[in-house]
């Protein structure tokens, strides 16, 4: 694909807070785009990205979806998110293979905790953006609070381009800051465009004040027009949207844009943004080079009767059907017998995928998210994507013993689809645990177990995901010795563990030298380290966030293995841990509450009891928000003595915020 195709084709996602309206955005996107000839509704089920049972059901958002528009003779490659936590890693592989991001924000709330953790995420991909406040028909709904909170909790720049007209049940249009026109819209019912006509005289004042910050903001981005504008010249209209462009993929600055989705109003206005202002493949911060052999990302997998389809993002190269690639990850070979143009539900075949294209590969069979596929074995392995990590288990098992091999299928298919999924035994029951963000990804699962693979299951109370971790250094000399007739087992090292900080997981060294320990045993002894760490000796938690360093050993020439190596070391650990001042952790959550303020004592009393540290307290609009950290184990049932405490008029929203040290008497209990 040549660098005008290039301009031509735009690849963004749509991420927002749980009940911004994203997927009432994006179903207005489908239809004034020609995609879909029908207006789909969240409420009424027959939304076109939401197309999962589930999704239908529960009136939210759990897989991102992709489809392709067309506007302005522009292809767009649009992903749909989920907004709820449980569902992050869908967000998480989207912003990594997108160019762009559409962030919708509630016109009510402002700023809520997803979006934030959405925001950081696209930060750390360097992804551009524009944002939507959405929902200014509602009642409470303030633009300039939004944008406001935007540059407050976000620290960014928060430019507007347009300004709402009207507020609440009287928002029917927009002012265009640059063209200094009116955009009305007469009615609801999406048919027929805006009306442009003069600005209310009573909005000049503040839209003349806003085109002037507009304006000086696009003229830092270059250095003419900067010089232009500080002598009073006017500034041509196309040269100030090409330096809104830089300013937007440069991150100086992201534009914000005003609208109802529900209400159709706003919707051809963010059209044109997305093509005026996020980069094309190839631009951008993190733009990746387009020319040369084939690189692609596999960033999500889907399951069906018919096999599995990888989501690719195509970088570099290009890839045809029938194509042998090599997987960059792995070292294997797999073949390509087909290729998919993706629109939610519907699959278009394709011939040939090329740089900037993201679709759907059929035939790749040990392909993971976060591989890398190429056109030769040692090419160079992409960037891959963070996994968060999991915080609450479920005890599951067939109903009937005849079960037991198809769910162990379907939770394996399961796992492979979403990395954020974990699956381990108890060592100490033997049961089987799927781990994972929350309560509702585990209900999710469960579900998916019955509908798709017909397995009727058991399941046990969610518990926490607890983990251990080591307060201090300690080191260990342990020889393992067995003989029983035949060749002996032999192992012999000093291994010394310390302690790391919160989140780094686990890290190996090794300082042997002089061949103490053959080179080909070392492997073998952080096999075994690893393997220990699944379970710790302290409270048979996964083992976190430590450093094992290999010291010292010896072995003996005929007796000496790589198992034997790996029993030392697991063994070694456990003793090393038990040494080092062990710990339990417990996953501790940001809790964000929202109550009316006659409820507010009893909020913050309740939350204090469950261990919560109350952190700020904000209004918003007749609302106030309650912002506390809050132990996990605390908060089962929460939803229930939330809406006792507060007649049903409160909400709340939790997400991981780190992992903390149980105090004394509560580890006892995990």
């Amino acid at each position: 694909m040549n660098s005008n195709n290039f301009r031509k084709l735009r690849n963004i996602g749509v991420i927002a807070h749980v009940d911004a309206g994203k997927t009432t955005t994006t179903e207005r996107i489908l239809f004034y785009t020609g995609e879909n000839h029908r207006i789909g509704d969240v409420n009424d089920g027959n939304t076109m990205m939401d197309f999962d049972p589930q999704e239908r059901a529960r009136g939210i958002t759990i897989h991102s979806a992709a489809t392709t528009v067309y506007w302005q003779d522009t292809q767009i490659n649009l992903i749909d998110t989920p907004g709820h936590i449980d569902f992050n890693i869908e967000v998480r592989r989207s912003l990594r293979v997108l160019d762009g991001a559409v962030v919708v924000f509630d016109g009510v709330a402002g700023v809520e905790p997803q979006t934030e953790t959405n925001w950081r995420l696209a930060d750390e991909y360097r992804v551009p953006r524009l944002a939507f406040v959405n929902k200014l028909d509602r009642v409470g709904a303030d633009f300039p609070r939004v944008v406001a909170s935007l540059q407050e909790r976000l620290g960014v720049r928060a430019l507007p381009l347009q300004l709402p007209i009207g507020a609440e049940g009287d928002f029917r249009g927009v002012v265009d800051l640059l063209t200094m026109q009116a955009l009305v819209w007469d009615r609801d019912d999406a048919s027929a465009p805006p009306r442009s006509e003069a600005i209310p005289p009573e909005l000049l004042p503040a839209a003349e004040a806003a085109r002037a910050r507009l304006v000086e903001a696009a003229a830092e981005q270059d250095d003419a027009l900067l010089d232009a504008w500080l002598r009073g010249a006017e500034l041509p209209l196309d040269d100030v949207r090409a330096a809104l462009r830089r300013g937007t993929l440069a991150g100086a600055f992201v534009p914000v844009l005003a609208g109802s989705a529900f209400r159709n109003r706003g919707v051809e206005p963010l059209l044109d943004a997305v093509v005026a202002y996020l980069p094309s493949p190839g631009e951008g911060p993190a733009a990746a080079a387009t020319e040369g052999p084939l690189s692609a990302l596999a960033f999500k997998l889907t399951a069906d009767d018919h096999g599995a389809m990888v989501f690719v993002r195509v970088y570099s190269g290009s890839l045809k059907r029938g194509d042998t690639v090599f997987n960059a990850s792995t070292g294997k070979a797999e073949r390509v017998s087909r290729l998919y143009e993706i629109h939610a539900d519907r699959r278009v075949e394709r011939d040939e995928l090329v740089a900037g294209d993201i679709a759907g590969v059929v035939g790749l069979k040990d392909v993971l998210t976060g591989h890398t596929l190429a056109s030769a074995k040692d090419a160079p392995v992409l960037e891959s994507i963070a996994v968060p990590e999991a915080v609450i288990d479920v005890a599951i098992e067939p109903r009937k013993q005849a079960d037991a091999a198809a769910l162990a299928k379907g939770l394996g298919v399961l796992v492979r689809e979403d990395p954020s999924l974990r699956l381990r035994q108890d060592a100490d029951s033997g049961q089987t645990l799927l781990s994972g963000m929350g309560e509702l990804q585990l209900e999710v699962a469960v579900e998916k177990l019955r509908s798709r693979f017909g397995v009727d299951v058991a399941t046990g109370r969610p518990q926490v995901a607890y983990r251990e971790t080591i307060a201090a250094a300690a080191e260990v000399h342990h020889l393992h010795r067995k003989q029983s007739g035949g060749p002996g087992q032999f192992a012999e090292l000093t291994l010394r563990v310390a302690p790391l900080p919160r989140g780094t997981g686990i890290r190996f060294a090794n300082t042997v030298v002089g061949g103490a320990i053959p080179r080909e045993f070392i492997p073998a002894v952080e096999a075994g380290i690893r393997r220990a760490a699944q379970a710790g000796p302290f409270a048979g938690h996964p083992l976190v966030d430590f450093e094992a360093t290999l010291v010292d050993g010896s072995h003996h020439v005929r007796d000496s293995s790589a198992l034997a190596f790996e029993l030392a070391a697991a063994t070694a650990l456990r003793e090393a841990v038990l040494k080092a001042s062990p710990v339990v952790l417990e996953p501790v959550m940001a809790v964000e509450v929202i109550t009316p303020a006659d409820y507010l004592g009893d909020v913050i009393g309740d939350l204090l009891r469950r261990r919560g540290q109350v952190q700020a307290q904000d209004a918003r609009g007749n609302a106030v928000v309650v912002t506390a950290h809050v132990p996990l184990e605390r908060m089962f049932g929460y939803i229930g003595n939330l809406r006792a405490l507060s007649s049903g008029r409160a909400q709340f929203t939790m997400q991981l915020e780190h992992h903390a040290e149980v105090p004394a008497r509560a580890a006892l209990a995990a």
